[in-house]
């Protein structure tokens, strides 16, 4: 039975959805498969065409007879050319993290073709000044006042955009066409690019280099100019001068002719980051998010694209801009959860940028402060080539940072959500004329339950992450499905001062009016960042010291640097603590890190105060002393002991649909089939109330009564990690819009084991036409 292969032949962005069906020959049956390139007869003639299959099947979509062979498989990748470079990489990622090839095809091409293109006319004179006035006087006389207009403006100024005699002299196309077909000008039309709005400056010049950035970067250049091409990851102190060394690397790789994709976590860091990139590259500097206009964003699409710039700066979504030359990819704060894409495919920008740094022979650099425990362990493991910066090149020193204790603030009778030592504090830097940051960490909060006189944290008693509560008066994990009854009286001390934590940025706003009523304050949060300039507004009123306090959430801590900051106060360190996620304690460090780096940036010393609860957990001691290695030792000991990434691999499957048990009955279905792909593996539940029955068939079912340890290994032979499925149970936001919905993880030390279990789950969902619920995957989840 022949086999045929539908074909892209136009990967132009507006041509994606376009294929054509060929046979494939029989002796490249085994060849041809989705992503591979081939060449194939196109139109009349002996013309032939490359082409990129995306499926392959037994059914011809037209008469058999009309349809043609392939000729032949490209072993190589065209030169010169981005978008089959990111088609391939929208078959890794489809391959890698599930989902349909048309998922992640809008991906990897996020700016379709449905903009129109901005077109700006000059009119160009073919004669001299004195033949277009001579011109311009017989006009007069003719009373052809527009042209005399025309022909007068243009002997005057010589080459004119046509707008503005259109704005200013009232002149129409036909007049123009009129002088055209008589020879006195022509009209020439140019592309005008949207300009998303980078404000001018003078490029910079080269700054001195410290000891630690001088042997990062001459190492890099060593091993690149040897056609070298690792993935470094360089971790240094906040305020040691990383963005520095980006664009020095930078530059180096664009003075050979290359180009070079810049990824930040957040929108906001594109006020001060664009701004020192543009003193240094000018206008071949460009940046995309999805803040801009669609015009905008299209535009600087074409620029990249036509080899009009030579940089891009933007969040996950730049790191497909077409270049046709990529030599370094910079992930700034890698340690950012924003760059796992929020819906399917879930990809990961780092590993991502990975793959498409190799395919296009080019270099990762990851940085940060507090690198991802993925990414810390890699390095260590000699994935990556490790960097340390330790010392900011200013000289000034880290911030001294004061850990606060609220339960005692509550026996000192203390109940506002300011510690008396905040309030103090905030007092003399408004007296002393320097600014202040607030900080409240909200982060991963999702309703945990929590003791203010004790600061005991409700948790599961198999997963080790803090239960959520409900309406319905459970409280639940959403890992195992484990749930016991809320609680009035704290367990450990007996004390009613229990329940879940509440705060927000407007709360703590009203509270500082109250107390300051002369400060100036702004805040930064979802709701007073609505439009596209609001960040860059607020950001620039700070820096120019238009208020003397800011508060807001975690897009305040993300690189910013403003000299006039000496006080940091984080407000309640706990909320992302006591997230139900076992990477909380990691969360925890990074943004109290990140937040106590803002502090004594300039010429004076900073100060940094930290309120908990928890005063005594690794992850506040850790950061309140800025030191990654002591939180790193602790931290990867407990991803050890509970297998938990990086040192197993999770896979996250989330089942939805409108009939609840129609939901229920399937991720219990889908359950059991991922437990049966593991020989010796099993499922494991902590459902309350559930009956403790031991259920073998194949991979098996083990189910916990509650309380009980389901913490055992179902791996086969000795050494190995614990292969297990966990669950199902509700996910943590259970219904959504009518839609419920279910989870369960599978865990496997073996990345590739997972994805195995994904195709199964996919194909059997086809075999047995499953369209009544939708099924989504996540590996290691954020």
């Amino acid at each position: 039975m022949s086999k045929f292969a539908d074909i892209i032949i136009d990967i132009s962005i507006e041509k994606l959805d376009k294929t054509f069906q060929y046979r494939i020959p029989g002796e490249m049956e085994k060849d041809i498969v989705p992503g591979v390139s081939v060449t194939v007869p196109f139109g009349g003639g002996e013309r032939t065409v490359r082409g990129y299959v995306l499926s392959v099947s037994e059914t011809p979509v037209i008469e058999e007879s009309r349809i043609r062979d392939i000729i032949s498989v490209n072993r190589t990748v065209e030169k010169g050319k981005a978008e089959e470079e990111l088609l391939r990489l929208a078959f890794w990622i489809k391959n890698h993290y599930g989902g349909t090839l048309s998922q992640a095809l809008k991906v990897v091409f996020p700016i379709r073709k449905s903009v129109r293109e901005r077109k700006r006319v000059n009119i160009i004179p073919l004669k001299s000044p004195e033949e277009l006035i001579r011109e311009a006087d017989i006009s007069g006389r003719k009373h052809y006042t527009a042209r005399e207009r025309v022909l007068r403006a243009l002997a005057g100024s010589g080459e004119i955009d046509a707008s503005l005699l259109s704005d200013k002299l009232n002149i129409s196309k036909a007049v123009l066409k009129a002088l055209e077909e008589k020879g006195f000008i022509r009209l020439e039309t140019l592309r005008e690019y949207r300009n998303p709005g980078i404000r001018r400056g003078e490029k910079s010049t080269v700054t001195a280099f410290s000891d630690e950035q001088r042997r990062i970067y001459e190492s890099f250049t060593h091993d690149y100019a040897l056609g070298l091409r690792d993935t470094l990851l360089i971790r240094g102190v906040t305020g040691s001068g990383k963005t520095l060394l980006y664009i020095e690397m930078i530059d180096f790789v664009v003075r050979r002719g290359k180009q070079a994709i810049m990824l930040i976590p957040e929108i906001a860091l594109t006020f001060q980051t664009v701004m020192r990139f543009h003193e240094r590259f000018g206008d071949r500097v460009s940046y995309m998010h999805s803040r801009l206009s669609p015009g905008e964003r299209y535009d600087q699409y074409e620029r990249a694209r036509t080899g009009g710039i030579d940089v891009m700066i933007g969040p996950r979504s730049a790191l497909f801009t077409p270049f046709n030359d990529l030599g370094i990819i910079i992930i700034d704060e890698e340690h950012e959860s924003s760059y796992k894409a929020d819906n399917m495919p879930k990809y990961h920008s780092r590993e991502t940028a990975k793959e498409r740094a190799a395919n296009a022979g080019a270099s990762l650099i990851l940085g940060s402060a507090t690198p991802s425990i993925d990414a810390e362990y890699r390095a260590r493991r000699g994935e990556y080539r490790l960097f340390t910066m330790t010392r900011r090149p200013t000289g000034g020193s880290l911030p001294k940072v004061s850990i606060v204790d609220l339960r005692d603030e509550l026996r000192k009778g203390n109940r506002s959500m300011f510690s008396l030592r905040l309030r103090e504090l905030i007092g003399d830097r408004l007296r002393k004329h320097e600014q202040i940051m607030l900080f409240l960490n909200r982060r991963g909060y999702s309703g945990f339950v929590s003791c203010r006189s004790c600061g005991h944290v409700m948790k599961c008693p198999h997963c080790d992450v803090s239960l959520t509560s409900h309406r319905n008066g459970y409280l639940t994990c959403h890992y195992c499905g484990y749930r016991e009854k809320a609680v009035k009286l704290c367990p450990e001390c007996g004390s009613k001062y229990i329940g879940g934590m509440r705060a927000g940025t407007e709360q703590i706003e009203e509270g500082i009016r109250k107390l300051f009523p002369e400060a100036g304050i702004l805040r930064m949060d979802g709701d007073s960042v609505r439009h596209k300039d609001d960040y860059d507004r607020i950001l620039s009123d700070f820096k120019d010291h238009k208020a003397d306090i800011l508060i807001g959430t975690q897009m305040i801590v993300k690189g910013h640097d403003f000299p006039l900051v000496t006080l940091v106060g984080i407000i309640l360190a706990d909320l992302s603590l006591n997230s139900s996620d076992f990477r909380s304690a990691e969360r925890t460090f990074d943004l109290l890190t990140q937040a106590a780096g803002r502090a004594g940036r300039g010429e004076s010393a900073g100060e940094v105060v930290i309120q908990t609860y928890e005063p005594e957990h690794y992850s506040i001691e850790a950061a309140a002393q800025q030191d990654y290695n002591m939180f790193y030792s602790k931290e990867i000991m407990f991803r050890e002991l509970m297998s938990y990434p990086p040192v197993s691999h999770l896979l996250k499957v989330l089942i939805e649909g409108r009939k609840e048990e129609a939901v229920k009955k399937e991720a219990e279905r889908l359950a059991l089939l991922a437990g049966k792909s593991f020989s010796g593996g099993g499922r494991l539940s902590g459902e309350e109330g559930s009956s403790g029955e031991e259920r073998l068939s194949g991979g098996g079912s083990l189910s916990g009564e509650e309380g009980s340890s389901v913490e055992e290994s179902l791996s086969g032979g000795e050494g190995e990690r614990p292969r297990q499925v966990i669950g199902p149970a509700p996910d943590v936001i259970s219904k959504i819009k009518d839609v419920f919905r279910q989870v369960f993880y599978v865990r496997d030390a073996d990345y590739g084991k997972l994805t195995e279990i994904r195709e199964k789950i996919e194909n059997n969902r086809r075999d047995e036409n499953r369209y009544e619920t939708y099924v989504s995957y996540d590996f290691d989840p954020l």
